[in-house]
């Protein structure tokens, strides 16, 4: 289930995934999960987000043979 998340004055995208999801590699599943806000550079604070399962994004990143694809 997702999780919100409301921002702090300066947070910035990577900075979101990193705190929230574990690594700045998931940025862009973050965007994607808050496009209406995807032309934000710098947040204000008070902007509620959510932050998607981690369980969808597992393995994102892993060569192929870490990630389980090979089987």
């Amino acid at each position: 289930m997702p999780k919100a998340y409301t921002t702090i004055s300066g947070d910035m995208w990577d900075i979101i995934a990193y705190r929230q999801m574990g690594s700045c590699m998931h940025m862009d599943r973050l965007i994607r999960a808050n496009a209406g806000y995807a032309h934000i550079f710098v947040f204000p604070a008070g902007i509620a987000l959510t932050i998607p399962d981690m369980e969808e994004a597992e393995g994102i990143g892993l060569p192929p043979w870490k990630s389980g694809v090979l089987g």
